[in-house]
């Protein structure tokens, strides 16, 4: 029966997605199958999209009052805490132009304007990218407040101003290839004149160029993928995203990032499964993919994982170590290389030891370390 409540699960998702479509089921669904839709909501953090697929089904269709009032409260929530982020990232930005610094909004509240009702995709935080030397400018400043800061890895920082946790970054893409570096400060620069700003609050907000918006949200999902999982938001985000800037990117210009980074073969997959399980006209992707494409084994990789890898069953009774705070880290790890190592070799190679050296970095450097 759950693989059928997973099927039924898909097609809400996709009329929530794209505003449009009509629930096929062959019975009624009871009150137990919307409990166990709305915790696999719940698990991929889309519950916000779901709900807006309540006004495509019929009133014999829709979940139990007392369920509905409940997911109705809890949109609400979400409403009400992505307006706040949206009147905190404002009031940042001005802060960092007026200081002379050139801050990027990322993923976020700038993909969450693609979808039909931003208000209802799930921001965790606001990730800001600084040009120049603004990430070091920021962080004195930080320092001189006394805000407390946690760093991570060494490549990212965080903390919480005015109830919303904020991250900056140093990186702009996820990827752990030391071969890249070089061709991707070169992508940022050479796209800097691209550079798109989306209004909120009434403050106009730098996000990155149609292009590299796409393959920095892509290249997220994947570094993801490579450690613990990633739940259906983020896929949700690359959907949107394409079908937003359907018209707008250059298509030989992307698929030639994804090449020159060693990801084409990985985005592929994605594309598949964007496709099949999201909605996703052929017509929106850049470019098609391979025939008998195997999609599957990614899609239950997906699934099982949930936001962040948090929400796995298959390891729920696994030890908690050094490796990460997820149980069973290290055999998560050593399954996920090897099941992405034909897609996206170099990232593979690269994504364990950068992990390593940054983790022993950022330990050595630690005030607990004595250093």
């Amino acid at each position: 029966m759950k693989d059928n409540l997973r099927a039924v699960f898909f097609q809400l998702l996709r009329m929530g997605l794209w505003g449009k479509g009509k629930l096929a089921i062959a019975e009624p669904l009871s009150d137990e199958d919307w409990s166990v839709l709305y915790q696999y909501a719940l698990n991929h953090t889309v519950e916000g999209i779901l709900f807006d697929s309540f006004s495509l089904l019929t009133a014999e269709q829709l979940p139990p009052r007392a369920l509905r009032m409940k997911w109705a409260v809890r949109v609400d929530q979400m409403e009400r805490h992505n307006t706040q982020m949206g009147q905190v990232a404002a009031v940042q930005f001005a802060d960092f132009v007026r200081r002379g610094i050139k801050p990027i909004l990322l993923k976020g509240q700038g993909v969450a304007s693609c979808y039909p009702n931003p208000l209802h995709r799930i921001s965790g935080d606001i990730d800001w990218y600084f040009e120049e030397d603004g990430y070091d400018k920021i962080l004195e400043r930080l320092h001189e407040k006394n805000i407390p800061i946690d760093s991570a890895l060494g490549f990212s920082l965080g903390y919480d101003w005015q109830g919303i946790h904020i991250e900056h970054h140093r990186r702009l893409f996820d990827l752990r290839s030391l071969f890249k570096v070089s061709y991707l400060k070169k992508l940022e620069d050479a796209y800097r004149t691209r550079q798109q700003s989306v209004l909120i609050e009434n403050q106009a907000i730098t996000l990155l160029a149609p292009e590299l918006q796409i393959l920095q949200v892509n290249v997220h999902i994947l570094k993801h993928l490579l450690s613990f999982g990633i739940g259906l938001r983020q896929i949700c985000d690359a959907a949107v995203l394409y079908h937003a800037y359907r018209d707008k990117i250059d298509v030989e210009q992307l698929r030639g990032m994804y090449k020159k980074t060693g990801i084409l073969k990985w985005v592929h997959v994605l594309h598949g499964i964007l496709v099949k399980y999201l909605g996703l006209p052929k017509e929106d992707l850049p470019f098609p993919y391979p025939d008998k494409l195997e999609i599957d084994w990614m899609m239950e990789e997906v699934w099982h994982s949930g936001n962040f890898g948090f929400y796995d069953k298959r390891y729920t009774d696994g030890k908690v170590s050094f490796v990460s705070v997820h149980p069973d880290g290290a055999r998560r790890l050593w399954r996920s290389m090897r099941l992405y190592y034909k897609y996206a070799p170099q990232e593979v190679i690269f994504f364990p030891i950068r992990r390593t050296t940054a983790r022993l970095a950022a330990f050595f450097s630690s005030p607990k370390s004595g250093g």
